[in-house]
């Protein structure tokens, strides 16, 4: 088994000792990205725009791994209020197409930074 680290600058960096991504053979293993402007390390404003920028990090650190968010088996996404799943729902139903990956939504106390979303993704690439 070896381990492929994956990093893009198009995705913000890591803010902790942890990898952006992690590729073992076909499996990517994509960190948790908050709705940070990987430019200026800022959160966008409010859910849907966090929400929003997280999973435009999660498809450029897809992408330096040779994939899309099309090769998403799984997400794990971490909300502060679950009253913003339906918002959830609608913005993943924009991104996505069926077939649907598999998806587990918590709500938790707090975020890194303050944020209102963490989206975390397990791809498989063909």
């Amino acid at each position: 088994m070896t381990k492929q680290i994956i990093h893009t600058d198009d995705a913000p960096a890591a803010v902790g000792t942890y990898s952006q991504a992690v590729k073992i053979d076909k499996t990517v293993y994509i960190s948790g990205q908050l709705g940070l402007d990987p430019k200026t390390m800022t959160l966008q404003e409010g859910f849907i725009a966090q929400a929003e920028q997280a999973l435009d990090n999660l498809a450029a650190i897809a992408q330096a791994a040779g994939g899309t968010l099309n090769d998403t088996v799984k997400f794990n996404v971490s909300l502060t209020d679950l009253n913003d799943f339906a918002a959830l729902n609608d913005i993943f139903n924009n991104r996505l197409s069926a077939p649907y990956p598999a998806r587990a939504a918590v709500q938790v106390a707090a975020l890194p930074k303050g944020g209102v979303v963490e989206i975390e993704a397990i791809l498989h690439l063909e």
